[in-house]
């Protein structure tokens, strides 16, 4: 609920009072001896995800944290990183492979989420139960719905599409606190995506909060979360624009502690394809859960930014119909599908009906009172026979 010192606004991907995703099949748990995109998990996570956070925190607040050597070796080793990340990899790594394993992405869609910051958009109940059936239909992996602690309208919303027995499984996005986290599990969604912003400005201009407070209120909520049989996602709020030393240290941290997911936003929308594929895989050699990535379209390059974040060991991809979403938007659903369908066309056709896209670009533009582009991604409708 709205106070003082906690409020809500109907932009809810901005971080606000104590505010900050993730499927990993069930398997999360056992993963940390498993080999993850070519990379050896059994020297990634020494300690168990059992043991408390005190100490893990205490090497937050010091500077030093256990993160994956970027050496041939492939050993741990205890780095002093309070210096901040350059954005090269140590020249001596092993190159990841550069195509796509098309077998373990998913896509997230937000269009009732990040969609409803789009200027014209708002979507009464009716509407999005109309749009999570059509995004269902055309085989979306995940349905994501605005902060359920929003509004009375929000919650309700929730709850009915969650009632509708969807194929998609239904996340909603919460700021990291227990409130949140508490009126999510209460609304019957199978994920959460929890975030929290981790950039200096979104730091001194926002929450107001240090990076030790942001893995103590993220192990909080991890551990509730996951006592419902939950999963759940821990995303840095603008952390294209953060410190990246520091992000590893928190998402290494908030990996051990049971999240099934993390996940690096270009919240700014400012990313270059080079810096995406860099970050990504170093973000990918350090921790064993899935990463999903969430990319604004400011610049025009979100579609080739989602496609790059695949090839360097990203899991879940956010998209919306047609982009829409704050500013320019995100990472078109479409755009992505013909980006994606020369890369395993068959695998693309089998698993996604895009021979309903039109109709749910249509159905969406609609609703919030657009043209559909004249530039919109071409994908003939013989290359689906």
């Amino acid at each position: 609920m709205a106070t003082a010192n906690n409020p809500i606004s109907h932009h809810t991907s901005h971080t606000i009072g104590n505010g900050a995703s993730s499927s990993n099949n069930g398997s999360h748990g056992d993963s940390q001896n498993s080999n993850v995109n070519g990379h050896n998990q059994s020297h990634v996570l020494e300690a168990p995800r059992t043991s408390s956070a005190v100490d893990d925190l205490d090497l937050i607040i010091k500077g030093a944290y256990y993160v994956p050597s970027l050496c041939s070796s492939g050993e741990s080793v205890l780095c002093d990183t309070s210096n901040s990340y350059t954005g090269t990899i140590a020249s001596d790594t092993t190159p990841m492979c550069s195509s796509i394993n098309l077998s373990t992405f998913n896509i997230i869609d937000s269009t009732l989420r990040e969609g409803e910051q789009f200027a014209t958009a708002y979507f009464n109940t009716a509407q999005k139960l109309e749009i999570a059936k059509a995004l269902n239909d055309f085989g979306v992996d995940y349905i994501e719905l605005t902060l359920p602690a929003a509004s009375e309208q929000s919650r309700a919303a929730c709850e009915a599409i969650c009632k509708l027995g969807l194929k998609a499984k239904i996340l909603c996005h919460i700021r990291c606190n227990m409130d949140d986290a508490k009126i999510a599990v209460q609304t019957g969604v199978d994920r959460i995506n929890m975030r929290i912003g981790t950039s200096s400005r979104l730091m001194a201009h926002s929450h107001g909060k240090d990076m030790a407070f942001m893995a103590a209120k993220a192990d909080e909520v991890i551990k509730y979360v996951k006592s419902h049989n939950v999963e759940i996602r821990f995303s840095g709020e603008d952390s294209f624009h953060s410190d990246f030393g520091e992000i590893l240290k928190l998402y290494s941290l908030v990996d051990r502690l049971g999240a099934d997911r993390v996940g690096i936003a270009d919240t700014g929308g400012g990313a270059t394809p080079m810096e995406v594929s860099e970050k990504v895989e170093t973000l990918r050699r350090t921790v064993s859960c899935d990463i999903e990535t969430h990319f604004h379209d400011d610049t025009g390059c979100a579609v080739a930014n989602a496609f790059l974040a695949l090839e360097a060991g990203a899991t879940h991809i956010d998209t919306t119909v047609l982009g829409i979403g704050e500013r320019n938007g995100i990472t078109s659903l479409g755009g992505l599908m013909a980006c994606l369908i020369p890369t395993d066309r068959t695998l693309i056709l089998n698993k996604y009906k895009l021979e309903k896209l039109r109709f749910l670009e249509h159905l969406n533009a609609g609703i919030v009172g657009v043209e559909v582009p004249f530039n919109n991604s071409v994908m003939p409708l013989q290359q689906f026979d």
